[in-house]
């Protein structure tokens, strides 16, 4: 397994200028609080507006929870682009089917980002139960150098798809479009909303997971 690099993460949606971009840099921004240089997550579009910047509602979520929606341009999503990458979030259970169309070895490391933020819920609900962390959460970093500490960071979450897809059936949701996010282009600004009330708590979950199984405690999860 190789740990020398951060963990990739791609959120993808269709346009790619709402909903993944807004997954992407809130993502972004909060796991560089949580472990600083242990994540990249890009998007990309199934259908992309090649070039476009994020649309100028989603700039506002992004900032109004601390990330920043500056140098953003949409792009295709493609092989190429999914090539290393070590966890793929779609927005909706179609898009995870468009990803595996481009590349079927990805069927364990897709997930919509709502399915895969419950899961997580359940494996950090079954470790409070035990009374502790996950099995093989990251080292406390004072007891590694740098490269160490990321490896470890790195190795944990290569190994997460697999324990989080172990908890799927715990997690399937009442109706099967909870595991969508509602695509708001073209549409009016209470739609953007409810994007933002669907994407939020799945964010918010994830940023969580990060937070219980690394070394630093970033605040900025938190704010959002």
């Amino acid at each position: 397994m190789d740990t020398s690099a951060p963990v990739k993460i791609l959120t993808v949606c269709t346009g790619n200028i709402c909903r993944s971009p807004v997954a992407e840099r809130l993502l972004q921004a909060g796991l560089d609080q949580v472990v600083p240089g242990g994540f990249v997550v890009a998007s990309a579009g199934t259908r992309a507006m090649v070039g476009d910047p994020m649309q100028p509602l989603s700039a506002d979520i992004v900032r109004t929870f601390g990330g920043s929606p500056d140098n953003f341009a949409a792009r295709q999503l493609t092989p190429k682009i999914l090539r290393g990458v070590d966890l793929v979030l779609t927005m909706t259970s179609a898009h995870r089917g468009e990803v595996l169309q481009l590349d079927a070895s990805f069927l364990k490391r897709t997930f919509t980002i709502r399915e895969f933020a419950r899961m997580l819920d359940v494996l950090d609900q079954r470790a409070a139960e035990s009374g502790g962390s996950m099995p093989a959460a990251v080292p406390a970093r004072e007891n590694h150098d740098d490269a160490g500490w990321l490896g470890a960071n790195t190795a944990f979450w290569k190994s997460l798809p697999a324990r989080a897809a172990g908890v799927r059936h715990l997690s399937l949701p009442a109706d099967a479009a909870e595991n969508d996010i509602v695509d708001p282009y073209r549409r009016a600004p209470e739609v953007y909303r409810r994007m933002e009330d669907e994407l939020a708590p799945a964010i918010v979950s994830i940023l969580r997971h990060a937070r219980l199984n690394a070394p630093a405690r970033g605040t900025r999860a938190e704010s959002l």
